[in-house]
């Protein structure tokens, strides 16, 4: 239990005897300091902020009026009532006295009870308006508190109103891209079929060139509006992986046949390594790996020059309860990319080089989908890379092998 602080009294006197007489009176029920020089007392008031100072009129160097004067003119002791102790009967020295700010008389020889009682009085004053001013204080940051409460209220209220704001306008955005997507999709399939129907005919060569370039543009236009849609998939959680039995080498020759034969159109030269420890069945998304792969691949044909080279690589990282780790790596000799444009790499909508001017196609989906493809199959996805240095990406993904409940 925490005691109760005495009040402080402190008594201003030159005689010695007068101290101790009221240090008598008063110790029982207050702490009393006591100082027999004026200027003394006025440091000692200053340090410890007494509650009430008795104070003597007539000392030597410095008398009680002067004494007050200071006390008053002081702001920490501004405030602290003083009590007159004085051995004059006389109105005008008590009018002087009360001019300077004191609050009381206490005349000499003393009286005990007269002592204690003026005390008392000047006491309950100093208790009662620190009380009122503790109370002050106290509703003062009562009130603070429920600004700040009103506050964080509104900024709550504002913050749910601006997330709902933006959880509609990226449903109306993901639904509207889904919409525009599923349009599209169907023209598109629509000339690409017609453009195999009329391969099938014989044609003159020089339209069988335009065909055939008609035929990639529809073919990488396909591509961006899946992108597309992928992306809308990914923002209202319609995204997801389904797992199959499929054969991993059939994906790697299929993915390596389709960027050989685009290579070659910018005369570069395509290299692969696929790990023959690769189970070559295994369980997993099969579209969606081909996926990432292809757009690797696709990357590094679009930033590396005529006659560069294309790297795929593939190994087996770990085999370990049932699953298998894949780490595929895709690298180029092509321009490469800087420190600064690898930090916004796998952000959608964003690019390496995002300007209107920029020499390579592309919307900034690939990459952004890539990773989030990777990191559903469990994996990650790195990049290394240095200006004019080409390019290198590196992946995981974790695969289930072949088992008795999973057979072709």
């Amino acid at each position: 239990m925490e005691l109760k602080r005495k009040n402080t009294v402190l008594i201003i006197d030159d005689e010695t005897a007068n101290i101790i007489a009221l240090t008598n009176i008063l110790s029982p029920e207050y702490d009393v300091l006591a100082s027999k020089s004026g200027l003394d007392a006025i440091s000692l008031a200053e340090e410890h902020s007494p509650d009430v100072v008795l104070l003597d009129v007539l000392m030597p160097e410095m008398d009680g009026y002067e004494v007050i004067a200071a006390l008053k003119n002081l702001e920490s002791t501004r405030k602290i009532p003083v009590i007159f102790i004085t051995g004059l009967d006389s109105a005008a020295s008590e009018r002087k006295g009360l001019a300077l700010g004191a609050a009381d008389y206490i005349p000499k020889p003393f009286n005990a009870e007269i002592v204690k009682l003026r005390v008392q009085i000047q006491i309950k004053l100093v208790n009662h308006i620190r009380a009122l001013e503790e109370r002050d204080e106290m509703e003062r940051q009562l009130n603070k508190i429920k600004e700040l409460e009103a506050g964080l209220i509104a900024a709550k209220e504002q913050a749910e109103h601006s997330r709902e704001l933006a959880e509609h306008s990226s449903r109306a955005k993901s639904e509207f891209l889904s919409r525009m997507s599923h349009e599209m999709r169907t023209p598109m399939n629509s000339i690409i079929g017609m453009l195999q129907v009329i391969k099938m005919r014989t044609v003159p060569e020089s339209i069988s060139d335009f065909i055939n370039e008609i035929g990639a543009a529809s073919n990488h236009l396909l591509g961006i509006i899946d992108d597309v849609l992928d992306v809308s998939g990914m923002e209202y959680g319609a995204f997801k992986l389904t797992n199959t039995l499929f054969n991993i080498n059939a994906l790697f020759e299929d993915v390596i046949s389709t960027t050989e034969y685009n290579a070659t159109l910018k005369n570069q030269t395509m290299h692969s390594d696929i790990d023959h420890d690769i189970p070559i069945f295994v369980v997993g998304d099969e579209k969606r790996l081909k996926q990432v792969v292809s757009n690797l691949l696709a990357n590094a044909i679009k930033f590396t020059p005529d006659l560069g080279n294309i790297y795929l690589s593939a190994k087996l990282l770990e085999k370990k309860d049932g699953n298998i780790t894949l780490q595929v790596e895709v690298a180029d000799d092509g321009i490469g990319i800087s420190e600064e444009q690898q930090k916004g790499l796998f952000t959608i909508f964003d690019q390496a080089d995002g300007s209107n001017t920029r020499k390579h196609g592309g919307i900034g989906l690939g990459l952004a989908l890539s990773k989030r493809i990777v990191e559903m199959m469990g994996g990650t996805i790195t990049i290394e890379s240095q200006p004019d240095k080409g390019a290198k990406f590196i992946f995981t993904a974790v695969l289930q092998e072949q088992s008795k409940n999973n057979t072709l």
